[in-house]
């Protein structure tokens, strides 16, 4: 799960253009499936979103969320990865951009009736 944050005016113009760059960089560094796409944009009014000096409107956050596992070189390459693509695609400077991954341990993860440590039938790895 995936979720993006940013003023709505900047936000709103570029979310189907972010939302495939994010999900290009998950597939080619983390090796997830083309149909893994859960992405939730939470676009907010400029006096609700307050962000860091030096940073424009464009300021954007990205939150991911993911069972643990991936190891600390491949988690660079994914941050590494989002911040490039990111500014040649959609030209947000890499000041402009925040990346947060959040681990949790498979068992705290739920879906398809099951926890994540039940799962024995992903189509894509986590440790990697």
């Amino acid at each position: 799960m995936i979720v993006i944050y940013g003023i709505r005016h900047r936000l709103d113009p570029i979310k189907a253009r972010l939302s495939a760059v994010i999900h290009e960089c998950m597939m080619s560094v983390l090796g997830m499936p083309e149909d893994k796409r859960a992405h939730r944009f939470m676009p907010m009014d400029a006096e609700d979103f307050y962000f860091p000096g030096g940073r424009s409107d464009a300021y954007t956050v990205i939150e991911i969320n993911m069972m643990a596992g991936r190891a600390a070189e491949t988690q660079r390459a994914l941050i590494k990865a989002l911040f490039a693509r990111i500014e040649a695609r959609l030209g947000i400077a890499p000041v402009d951009v925040e990346i947060i991954l959040k681990e949790q341990p498979p068992h705290c993860w739920g879906f398809r009736g099951m926890t994540g440590d039940e799962a024995r039938d992903l189509t894509y790895r986590v440790n990697v």
